[in-house]
């Protein structure tokens, strides 16, 4: 929890990283589609407050959480990106509203169960109001699109302008030309990740709001006494419904025929998203199996490697190792299958 609460904070706090570390900065706010963070998680703070009061609760504190709420949602956005501060504030009504009705209807599911449900009915509730409306769906990747370069070049140009400032640049490019050469291709790939990203944002927007639903949810069962539900397990104990998989065959399915080449765009979405949770549940198998010691091995490890193969590859490898594990527990189950054979 403390962990997932320090990476969220660092997330949110990207725009105000020193220009030492832009390059950093850069990747995450051009993969984040909400980057103030707050507005997901405090309108979701309030409506687990209000289920809390319906259960029993006190009215103060599901007041005080509705007003917070109205707070965040009503600072000023960005204004460079036209049609992001509505996409922002709406999809944030919507997470918590959906949230807060699963919650009330189905007070007995599990987080991850509870979450999934308020995030398809939020989908659903997003594309109602846009054909309805008579917006077309595809334009969402030209906003985000243009809020994420936006942001990543703002990270850049900060980043560029710390180099020229203080001198290091000359100094780099004298003593370690590599390192110089390596730092400028990695700042032209940020440059063009945004365009890369924007096709995703549905896929990324998802992710985001699942980890900002988990994080609300975790918060709520420490500031209040009203449980609506079980707490957050471990990483190590983490599953779900194998008949998510089904997700990913789709994805693959839409992708690789020619004839929904019209629908890649969606296919691409769905091995991200489902891809992500499978690579997640593979993080904690891998978890379960390690000690203490052998978890600390692992990282030593990869912080070696860093420097090495460099930071997309490593990703790559690991995702890709995490994602296999994830999937074959499906057919394997190895945890419940250990636990069988240890009773």
């Amino acid at each position: 929890m403390v962990l997932a609460l320090a990476t969220c904070l660092a997330v949110a706090a990207a725009p105000f990283w020193p220009p030492a570390a832009g390059l950093a900065a850069a990747l995450v706010r051009g993969l984040v589609p909400v980057e103030q963070l707050l507005l997901l998680v405090v309108p979701t703070l309030a409506a687990c407050a209000a289920v809390a009061w319906w259960a029993g609760g006190r009215l103060a504190p599901a007041l005080a959480w509705l007003a917070l709420a109205a707070w965040v949602l009503g600072q000023p956005l960005p204004a460079e990106s036209p049609g992001y501060a509505a996409v922002a504030r709406g999809w944030a009504l919507a997470l918590a509203a959906a949230f807060g009705l699963v919650s009330f209807v189905r007070p007995r599911l599990s987080f991850f169960v509870r979450a999934l449900s308020a995030l398809g009915v939020a989908c659903a509730v997003a594309l109602l109001w846009l054909v309805l409306t008579g917006h077309d769906p595809g334009r969402l990747a030209g906003v985000m699109g243009t809020e994420l370069a936006r942001r990543s070049q703002a990270s850049l140009d900060a980043w560029q302008r710390h180099l020229r400032t203080a001198g290091v640049w000359r100094t780099v490019s004298e003593r370690a030309p590599e390192l110089a050469a390596r730092a400028t291709t990695s700042a032209e790939r940020l440059g063009g990740l945004p365009a890369r990203t924007a096709p995703l944002v549905p896929a990324l927007l998802g992710l985001e709001s699942l980890a900002a639903l988990a994080l609300a949810w975790g918060l709520h069962h420490r500031l209040s006494r009203v449980r609506l539900g079980p707490p957050l397990g471990s990483l190590k104990t983490f599953r779900f419904n194998d008949q998510l998989v089904w997700g990913l065959v789709a994805g693959v399915t839409i992708v690789i025929l020619p004839s929904l080449a019209p629908l890649r765009a969606v296919g691409f979405n769905l091995l991200l998203f489902f891809g992500a949770l499978y690579a997640l549940r593979g993080l904690g198998i891998l978890r379960w199996l390690a000690s203490e010691r052998v978890a600390l091995a692992a990282v030593i490890g990869v912080a070696l490697l860093l420097p090495i193969v460099g930071l997309e590859l490593l990703a790559g490898m690991l995702s890709g190792v995490a994602l296999a594990i994830g999937l074959g527990d499906t057919w394997g189950d190895w945890r419940n299958r250990r636990a069988r054979q240890v009773s």
